[in-house]
């Protein structure tokens, strides 16, 4: 516990240099099962359920502005099931579900909104969400072996990714404005929700290419990633 607590100091840190606004006094959670996950939350496990279902080890716990609710380091590591990609991407799963609670406290619309209208929009917008939380707390990094299993299943991926893909997916679309125009953009991408939703927010910050542009260029990223996986495996 406190090792996990000074990496999340470290974090708080690190996120100071991009996002406006930082979460302190957060109370951390963890428990030991998905069942008690659930029953801390009923909305977690509707989430869970609605994920792929590779991916839905990824989709680990919860967050509100008074508690961190996560599943257990042991637990985690069992859910891995021995790949050292999925090992490293849960070891960020605290950090992952502070770094969203920074995003919605700097995100201008999210913050001001009331708790219902925030819900909905994190559902509408949960390729940014979830993809500037992961990116930012350094899960992305380690997804290109899961990437590669998702690019191998049957249905091919919407851009930007669905709801149903955003856990894996969304922080791909960071590492690509962030390999294209620099992390300041991925940080600004994910302070506003424009009233010209996904379509306006992706053509701003890649600087004017089109959405058909990006969504070529997104989905060569996808493939990048995932070779790149299976050379360093």
């Amino acid at each position: 516990m406190a090792r996990l607590l000074r990496t999340l100091e470290d974090l708080r840190e690190r996120l100071s240099e991009w996002f406006p606004h930082q979460v302190d006094g957060l109370t951390l959670i963890l428990h030991d099962s998905p069942m008690s996950l659930a029953a801390s939350n009923p909305m977690w496990a509707a989430l869970w359920a609605v994920t792929d279902p590779g991916a839905r080890r990824f989709v680990t716990g919860w967050v509100n502005r008074r508690e961190l609710h996560v599943l257990a380091p042991r637990y985690l590591r069992e859910a891995a099931a021995g790949s050292t990609g999925a090992v490293q991407m849960l070891a960020h799963a605290a950090l992952t579900l502070y770094t969203r609670r920074v995003v919605i406290e700097s995100n201008h619309d999210l913050h001001f909104s009331s708790p219902p209208m925030r819900s909905l929009a994190s559902l509408r917008w949960a390729w940014m969400l979830e993809g500037a939380s992961r990116w930012f707390s350094g899960e992305t990094a380690y997804a290109g072996t899961a990437i590669g299993r998702r690019l191998s299943a049957d249905r091919r991926p919407s851009f930007p990714p669905s709801l149903r893909d955003a856990p894996l997916l969304g922080g791909t679309v960071f590492d690509l404005l962030v390999s294209e125009q620099g992390e300041q953009a991925a940080a600004l991408m994910s302070g506003r929700l424009l009233p010209g939703g996904s379509r306006e927010t992706l053509i701003r910050a890649f600087d004017g290419r089109s959405v058909i542009d990006i969504e070529g260029m997104w989905r060569s990223h996808l493939a990048k990633l995932a070779s790149a996986s299976d050379v360093i495996g």
